[in-house]
């Protein structure tokens, strides 16, 4: 392919719509319960090639896309994906970035990372420039309502698969959750670490109390002990919590100075971003670009099928959240998505960009 040609192209339409998907069991973690996941799925074309990209957002985030961002992409050159970031980011000020702004945001810019790397015919890892072959994953699940029987099962079916690592929720019941993690540690391998998400349900106190109980059932990664909100108490606890367990906060971030403020508060152990909240792919790199800079390792929250190709390009990449939900409605909505072999998942190189595609009449029928 003549690659100047597949650059020198501008972006023709930008299409978005949401599909709610019911959970396969009720689910809940330290603070809320949900029966439900939406996921935003956006087609960018350009050059007679499109991209794809998605959300895990409000439905509210396709009108948005409708009425506001598809007038400012569409005619910006396919190649520029940074600038025309910027531009959506401009456009939002009055809106309000963070929240439902910040997945429309999120989801084009991987659409168009995709359709950059199609219109070039090369994956979209070749793109970024790999640094390694594959990520690692942790198996994530565990959900508070899930049955004692249920929670051992999951947990040690990834354990069983190689997985290096598994993660449940905790923070409804601070007695049961210790009841609870000592029966997940019994489940899985002894080579298999061991994770825990309050999703910021313990105070101060608390969350140190657990650590403590968390350390003999050998936890070696704590979540959101408390609200990443609580910056003072985060490195609080992280400068308390007993060795190995390391303080973990990101997810929520919406775009880099979110996460900038996470270092320079000395809040985390391990960084935490998410491509289809922070901005994308491109707001993906910069997180890792932060990392660099403070030294620490990036873990990628959710949403696989994406991260696997951008957690390859990046140097500090500790891991990949395999989340239950995620992981279940990709196999659902996407061909060509990507599966684990011994805990770890590889780009496909022989696929352009994400290498994925709609199943259109599949996903109609959850249409939001």
């Amino acid at each position: 392919m003549d690659t100047s040609d597949g650059l020198d192209v501008t972006i023709d339409s930008i299409d978005a719509a949401a599909y709610t998907i019911p959970t396969d069991a009720p689910e809940s973690d330290g603070t809320i319960a949900w029966d439900s996941t939406t996921i935003v799925v956006v087609h960018a074309t350009a050059g007679g090639s499109s991209g794809l990209g998605y959300a895990y957002a409000d439905a509210a985030a396709a009108s948005l896309i409708h009425r506001t961002l598809a007038h400012v992409v569409t005619g910006r050159r396919a190649a520029d994906v940074i600038g025309t970031n910027v531009g959506m980011v401009q456009a939002c000020r009055n809106l309000g970035r963070p929240g439902i702004a910040a997945g429309a945001i999120s989801a084009i810019d991987v659409a168009l990372w995709d359709l950059k790397s199609r219109l070039l015919g090369v994956p979209l890892v070749a793109l970024l420039g790999a640094v390694r072959d594959r990520v690692s994953l942790y198996g994530s699940g565990g959900f508070i309502s899930y049955s004692r029987d249920r929670l051992e099962r999951q947990l040690a079916g990834w354990s069983e698969a190689g997985f290096s690592a598994v993660k449940m929720k905790i923070g409804r019941d601070a007695a049961a959750d210790v009841d609870r993690v000592r029966a997940a540690r019994a489940a899985i391998r002894a080579s298999t670490e061991l994770y825990v998400d309050a999703n910021g349900a313990y105070d101060r106190k608390q969350a140190l109390g657990q650590a403590g109980r968390f350390l003999d059932c050998g936890v070696t990664w704590f979540e959101e002990p408390v609200s990443s909100d609580d910056l003072d108490g985060l490195r609080l606890i992280r400068d308390r919590m007993p060795a190995p367990i390391e303080v973990v906060a990101g997810e929520y971030a919406y775009h880099e100075i979110d996460l900038r403020r996470l270092l320079e508060a000395g809040a985390v152990d391990v960084l935490q971003a998410d491509a289809t909240r922070c901005g994308g792919i491109t707001g993906f790199l910069r997180a890792g670009a932060l990392c660099d800079a403070w030294g620490l390792p990036l873990s990628a929250h959710t949403a696989p099928t994406v991260h696997a190709h951008v957690g390859c390009a990046v140097p500090r990449l500790r891991n990949v959240e395999y989340f239950h939900d995620h992981a279940r409605i990709e196999q659902m909505l996407f061909e060509g998505v990507l599966m684990p072999r011994g805990g770890t998942l590889t780009p496909d190189r022989t696929r352009p960009g994400l290498g994925i595609e709609l199943k259109s009449r599949d996903a109609e029928r959850f249409a939001a």
